[in-house]
């Protein structure tokens, strides 16, 4: 075997497995009643999850423990977009 193979082998294999472990998050808005009430917030979601469906299915379960409903699943990013929502997500930056 030629040793230059196995060097460009693994090299590929880094090249393509990409990071360990992205971080995935989602901005959502969500609902509960009696009376009305609103949020929008910015949770972190599994790197299995991290699509718009996966996301949701997840945040449901999650902030439905506190009486929230989901109303919509409006993003999902990387690292890079948190401070960009921080402040509009308040008291719900990361929460659930």
């Amino acid at each position: 075997m030629d040793q230059r193979i196995l060097p460009a082998a693994i090299a590929l294999a880094c090249a393509l497995a990409g990071p360990v472990s992205a971080a995935c998050f989602a901005d959502y808005k969500a609902k509960r009643e009696g009376p009305l009430q609103l949020h929008y917030g910015v949770a972190e979601v599994s790197e299995a999850n991290c699509s718009r469906d996966a996301a949701a299915a997840e945040i449901a379960r999650r902030i439905a423990r506190d009486g929230w409903e989901l109303l919509s699943v409006m993003s999902v990013f990387g690292e890079d977009g948190l401070d960009s929502r921080r402040d509009s997500a308040g008291d719900y930056f990361l929460r659930y």
